[in-house]
């Protein structure tokens, strides 16, 4: 079995008769194919993205390898060993998603590298890459601010000469004076 694997020969079962894209686009593609059809979904079981993969047949990669990539290589915020892509991330709770701009991002990885090279998207995804650009990764960015956490540290040079207690004990002065 051994001489088989060095000589490329692909154990029975473990691959998919793909479309010819690398682990990384196919893991890419079956994720955001997931997000299209669940659009409220915060994320996406492992083993759902890699069956995905392997029923659409996508690459010609191992499972295993189609694993480790959902598990780790492709996810921006794991450490990177030793594929530095950022394609998904990890929400938590076991989860995938696409990665969106913003995303912690684990120091050594390559932020550039989000998604596919457009050009080796097959025609019959190219929708994905108006969808990532416009919806997902564009809904991303373009989110406005919460207002309440824009505010923080707006008013310490208010009090940046005098510790804020007071500061308010100053403002206070006179206020029992009052009519």
């Amino acid at each position: 079995m051994q001489a088989q694997l060095e000589e490329g020969t692909k154990r029975p079962g473990t691959q998919a008769r793909g479309a010819g894209l690398t682990v990384t686009n196919a893991v890419w593609i079956a994720t955001a194919l997931l997000h299209k059809k669940h659009p409220g979904r915060r994320g996406f079981e492992r083993e759902e993205i890699v069956k995905l993969v392997l029923k659409l047949e996508l690459t010609d990669g191992e499972e295993g390898s189609i694993q480790q990539h959902v598990r780790q290589h492709s996810v921006a915020n794991k450490k990177p060993q030793p594929n530095t892509v950022c394609m998904l991330f990890d929400p938590g709770g076991g989860l995938r998603r696409l990665y969106r701009t913003g995303d912690e991002v684990y120091p050594g990885r390559n932020a550039a590298r989000t998604h596919p090279k457009w050009e080796e998207l097959p025609e019959q995804y190219g929708h994905l890459r108006r969808w990532y650009e416009e919806e997902w990764n564009g809904a991303a960015a373009g989110q406005a601010a919460d207002p309440l956490l824009a505010l923080i540290g707006s008013g310490k040079a208010i009090w940046q000469d005098e510790p804020a207690d007071e500061y308010v004990a100053r403002l206070r002065e006179g206020w029992d004076d009052r009519p």
